[in-house]
């Protein structure tokens, strides 16, 4: 009897998660289609990485995974600034500073999208993710746009960062069609 039971446990964890795949590559897929910008690849693989992901039953349950997933790397970008402050070795503080603070009003951003999303108000929150995906950018011209340029520590990671809020966004735009 246990063992029906362990099986029938097990065929449904298998289903649930096949839906998820299936709504995470299903919606990447059309947001791909709607904004050149949007790498498939790059969607469902970080998509699929997040335990919250895998549990979405519907596209707002994707839009809140990947908008957590974005305030996750960018509290990780934010940690890595303050780290190379404090140890104090880099050439210029300046745009150290900038990136800190562009990263911080991107996470109130995001958060603040998340409000929104919960209330359906979904140009607002559009309209906060697209403040918070300034913040890459917005870094790394503080290197490059100097009298003399430096080299911009976080040049990967925030092309990663744009890409992952990105994603949230095209959900979200879908969801305002609807």
């Amino acid at each position: 009897m246990k063992f029906l039971l362990y099986l029938v446990m097990f065929f449904l964890l298998l289903n649930c998660f096949a839906t998820a795949q299936s709504l995470i590559r299903d919606s990447c897929k059309k947001a791909a289609a709607k904004d050149p910008k949007l790498i498939y690849d790059f969607c469902v693989k970080s998509l699929e990485e997040n335990p919250q992901s895998k549990t979405a039953k519907s596209l707002e349950g994707l839009v809140f995974a990947s908008t957590k997933n974005a305030v996750s790397k960018t509290t990780s970008l934010k940690g890595m600034v303050d780290k190379i402050l404090k140890e104090d070795k880099y050439e210029v503080e300046r745009p150290l500073r900038d990136c800190l603070e562009l990263y911080t009003e991107a996470i109130d951003s995001l958060n603040q999208s998340l409000d929104t999303v919960k209330s359906r108000d979904y140009k607002t929150a559009t309209m906060l993710m697209s403040a918070a995906m300034d913040a890459p950018g917005s870094c790394e011209s503080r290197f490059t746009k100097r009298k003399k340029a430096v080299k911009s520590p976080f040049t990967k990671e925030n092309d990663v960062l744009f890409h992952m809020v990105l994603i949230p966004i095209a959900f979200t735009n879908m969801l305002d069609m609807k």
